[in-house]
């Protein structure tokens, strides 16, 4: 199933992919529409989850979102190349788009994925829940162990600084953040790759 799914990726363009993520990301949102009009009482609960002026978005969801990203990096330069083995799928989007393009697609993936999951789900059904869902729409990561204890963990993470903060624009950047440098850093050692091939970048 994963060499199918690796074949799968091989043969979609980068164009092909991306329509495909925006439109998982807009099936996702309505989703969280379609739910949060059930399991809401009013449109202001829902809009209270949203605290603009909470220093935390900066404080909290920046200094946790940058960690998970110095943690993973870390663990790319120590473990073997094949934990990080998601099918090709991050690399083929992300080495084809520039700067602007990865920073738009972080914040629609982030948002979408945040109102959805912590903000809907995990506020009507808790952490374990919204996390356990999170993790299997995520289906790429099941075919390797690594990444999918990653997204487990990542998922507790999340919904833990929301638990906490208590406001969805805290996890909102937070998820921004990681999505958005390590996008970053996909692209830049595409980059890095490049000039050493042509003799400009030694290791």
């Amino acid at each position: 199933m994963n060499n199918r799914y690796k074949e799968l990726i091989k043969q979609l363009s980068t164009k092909e992919l991306l329509f495909h993520l925006y439109g998982t990301q807009i099936l996702l949102l309505t989703i969280a529409l379609i739910l949060g009009m059930i399991l809401f009482d009013s449109l202001s609960a829902f809009f209270d989850l949203f605290k603009w002026s909470d220093p935390n978005i900066l404080f909290v969801g920046g200094i946790a979102g940058v960690g998970v990203v110095l943690v993973d990096m870390l663990l790319m330069k120590v473990l073997p190349p094949s934990f990080y083995d998601d099918g090709g799928l991050n690399e083929k989007i992300f080495r084809n788009v520039n700067i602007a393009h990865i920073a738009v697609i972080s914040a629609v993936v982030a948002t979408g994925e945040e109102i959805l999951f912590r903000g809907v789900i995990q506020t009507n059904f808790g952490i374990i829940v919204s996390s356990i869902i999170f993790a299997l729409v995520h289906y790429r990561y099941l075919f390797n162990w690594f990444l999918f204890s990653n997204i487990v963990l990542l998922s507790f993470l999340i919904g833990f600084v929301f638990y906490w903060t208590n406001n969805l624009l805290v996890t909102v950047f937070m998820h921004f953040l990681i999505d958005f440098l390590l996008g970053l850093t996909i692209k830049y050692r595409k980059n890095d790759n490049q000039l050493g091939q042509e003799g400009m970048f030694h290791e």
